[in-house]
């Protein structure tokens, strides 16, 4: 039985490439100034990441026979009503993320080809969201006929991308030796240059670091196959928080000594520009400091391609069969929807997918300029996709309050009132950065931030009443 154990260390590997990726670092390093960032990143880990982690390795273990995650967490400690709003909200968080991702991989491609940011942005914004919609509706095709054979080239890409952004870190910090004419920006490591501005723009942009350090939970069916779990998990988590951090920092350090956050902030259209370019601009300028031309920034943008497009068919299909396939939550969800084809996919609902993420994507077909509106995609995600974690505390806080109904190999603290006070500061965090998040200058974006989620919560509290009136006809 122990030859098949896990490691600690494997696990906060797996952990690791699970949650961190160098999308974190740029949206760190924009949003909070440049290396004023360090100071949230350090805060985001001991006050939130951290208890978070380890939250969820109790959870896994109190029900380590349960394969759903969050839903059959919810459905254990709460009931099946419960549980289907804990799945409606994972798979209505996703609504947004595919509008991203249709977005983000056609902006890969462009870099790959074009080989630089202006000219996707030089494309009129109705063009670039009709082809965004279009590849939108490819790809719920592909998904309908069953096809996933995707799967494994995500994870490739994945493990790629997580591999370039390990490299970036290391070869940024040679290039002054290397190259060291090369014109980098210094920095200045003060007091008064680490400590950020605590104003409206801090608050509304928290949101950022709470969608950047979420997700542990995908590795919750892992804890009970960890060596020693009591003392194994928890050792994993505080390693891979520290990973988490040191990359966090060392890639911030590595972007400040590449970028002048005077210049991000000089206006909305530069501020637009780094957000949608900055990832590409890094690897480019890599690219010059070691002589190698754009062979690094291509390497990134067919990597970043591949990984986005194969991620767009999996989050129309995952999140769709863990709400469909599962039999406590078939009850308040209409017949129409549990629909599928001689493939086995959900077709209603995928064509359910197609309709609002291509809502979001027509939507922002008024959005002048193409840069914005994968700015407007970064922000909104912020906001939506932190909810489902709201599930994950709330889970825990009933899983504390259950007292010794479900024994948990592995606990988090031992003093029940501790575990409460975690629970709910967590779920405290993730609410507020949610609900600040959603304020932007721009009245667009604002409204935006603000009628998805509302319209996404609405329609996951419509269903189970047409279901109702279904059964009782």
């Amino acid at each position: 039985m122990d030859s098949k154990r896990i490691k600690w260390s494997t696990l906060a590997f797996m952990a690791f490439s699970t949650v961190w990726g160098f999308g974190n670092v740029l949206n760190g390093f924009i949003y909070f100034n440049g290396i004023q960032v360090i100071f949230s990143w350090i805060l985001m880990f001991a006050l939130y990441f951290i208890p978070y982690a380890l939250m969820v390795g109790e959870l896994g273990s109190a029900f380590k026979t349960s394969g759903g995650g969050v839903s059959s967490w919810i459905l254990s400690t709460t009931g099946a009503k419960a549980a289907y709003y804990a799945g409606w909200t994972y798979w209505a968080c996703h609504i947004t993320y595919i509008a991203s991702k249709s977005s983000g991989g056609i902006k890969a491609l462009s870099w790959a080809i074009f080989r630089n940011g202006e000219t996707y942005d030089s494309f009129p914004t109705l063009a670039v969201q009709l082809v965004t919609f279009a590849i939108l509706l490819i790809f719920c095709y592909i998904a309908s006929r069953g096809l996933n054979p995707l799967k494994k080239l995500a994870t490739l890409a994945g493990t790629s991308m997580f591999v370039m952004s390990i490299l970036y870190i290391l070869m940024m910090f040679a290039a002054p030796v290397i190259n060291p004419n090369a014109g980098f920006v210094s920095m200045e490591f003060t007091t008064q240059s680490l400590i950020p501005q605590f104003n409206v723009k801090y608050f509304t942009s928290l949101s950022i670091l709470v969608f950047a350090v979420g997700g542990c939970e995908k590795i919750s069916p892992y804890v009970n196959k960890v060596e020693n779990p009591s003392k194994g998990f928890p050792k994993a988590m505080i390693t891979l928080a520290i990973m988490v951090v040191v990359c966090a920092i060392l890639g911030t350090i590595a972007m400040g000594m590449m970028f002048d956050p005077t210049l991000i902030n000089e206006s909305a259209e530069s501020f637009n520009s780094y957000n949608s370019n900055g990832s590409y601009w890094a690897f480019q300028k890599l690219g010059e400091y070691y002589h190698v031309g754009n062979a690094l920034m291509i390497i990134y943008a067919l990597c970043n391609a591949i990984g986005q497009l194969s991620t767009l068919v999996i989050s129309i299909d995952a999140p769709l069969r863990m709400l469909l396939d599962n039999e406590d939550a078939r009850e308040f969800i209409p017949s129409k929807l549990l629909k599928q084809n001689d493939k086995g996919a959900y077709v209603n609902g995928i064509k359910m997918v197609a309709i609002l993420s291509g809502a979001i994507i027509l939507i922002q077909s008024f959005v002048p300029g193409a840069a914005a509106v994968l700015k407007q995609l970064t922000k909104l995600n912020s906001v939506c996709m932190p909810l489902r974690y709201l599930w994950v505390f709330f889970a825990y806080i009933m899983l504390r309050k259950a007292g010794d109904k479900f024994s948990a190999e592995y606990r988090f603290v031992k003093n029940q009132k501790i575990a409460l006070i975690f629970g709910g500061w967590c779920f405290f965090v993730t609410a507020a950065s949610c609900i600040l998040g959603m304020y932007d200058e721009d009245p667009f974006t604002f409204a935006l931030n603000v009628i998805t989620p509302v319209v996404l919560t609405a329609l996951g509290v419509i269903l189970p009443m047409i279901a109702k009136r279904e059964k009782a006809n």
